[in-house]
């Protein structure tokens, strides 16, 4: 009689337990591996880069002149002189002076880069490391010349 007042784990007790824990095991290892799935596009998926670029990219052109597209360069007007363009051999889209002084990274992980110019209208076809590809148009305005 002494035996059943015991105080202990039951078998059902001891179950629930391992369930449990079980359990709890399977969501973390399935939130982990989904995070690095996540974290993986992330780091693949180049769109997010490339409508940052884009948004800065316009800033930078809004209220300038277009001077000329010369050797894959976009040269404008607007405080100063400046110039835009990838640099042979470099991974980078780059905003420097249009004497090609200076530095200001754009965008990286660029495989090419083609800036061609008809009637004012800039057309930008940018290539990633990863091979996605993206274009730009930026029509600059009558009359700034």
């Amino acid at each position: 009689m002494n035996l059943n007042r015991i105080k202990a784990f039951t078998l059902i007790e001891c179950l629930v337990a391992l369930f449990v824990i079980s359990g709890s095991l399977m969501v973390v290892q399935g939130l982990t591996k989904l995070l690095s799935e996540d974290m993986r596009y992330i780091n693949t998926d180049k769109t997010l880069d490339w409508q940052l670029f884009c948004g800065m990219l316009r800033r930078e052109l809004d209220g300038s002149e277009l001077i000329k597209v010369e050797n894959n360069y976009l040269y404008v007007k607007k405080d100063n002189s400046l110039r835009f363009g990838q640099p042979v051999g470099s991974p980078d889209f780059r905003k420097t002076h249009s004497s090609g002084r200076g530095y200001q990274p754009m965008i990286f992980g660029l495989k090419s880069t083609q800036i061609k110019e008809l009637d004012k209208l800039v057309t930008f076809e940018i290539t990633f490391d990863n091979g996605q590809s993206f274009s730009m148009l930026y029509k600059f305005q009558e009359g700034m010349e």
